[in-house]
């Protein structure tokens, strides 16, 4: 079975912290996929937040989600600071991509979690159609 495997881009574009919280961990006693996906959604909604932005508004336009890819590296407990590093791939008309490196500190060490990738398209909710990635946004993703 062939295995997903992420590159990341060098330059880092935000970083957050979010703690894992009770909730997030499953039957397992670690935490379930499902919230690693929630990290990725809210690592990307408090990089938009830092700059002024939201889901729904990013320079007049919306964005969606398209696609979605993560590579589990370990498992994650409850309790621990998390580090999401967010980084920009490519950016095309009416779309980009961004990358996220998942760690945690242990015993002094840099912890690698996780790795994932989302596509991001943008839209025109009052149009109901995709539309060109703003230049505001456009420079923000570039750097």
């Amino acid at each position: 079975m062939a295995r997903i495997k992420i590159e990341l881009p060098e330059k880092i574009i935000a970083s957050v912290e979010i703690r894992v919280r009770i909730t997030d961990i499953n039957y397992g006693n670690h935490v379930g996929n499902d919230s690693f996906v929630a990290y990725i959604h809210e690592a990307r909604m408090q990089w938009l937040h830092q700059n002024h932005y939201t889901e729904l508004e990013v320079a007049g336009v919306g964005l969606i989600m398209s696609d979605l890819a993560i590579e589990f590296r370990q498992e994650c407990f409850y309790g621990e600071q998390l580090l999401i590093s967010i980084r920009a791939g490519e950016i095309g008309k009416a779309g980009f991509e961004l990358f996220y490196l998942v760690e945690t500190t242990r015993k002094d060490k840099t912890v690698l979690l996780a790795k994932a990738k989302t596509g991001m398209v943008c839209f025109d909710y009052q149009l109901k159609k995709v539309t060109t990635v703003p230049l505001p946004l456009h420079d923000l993703l570039a750097g």
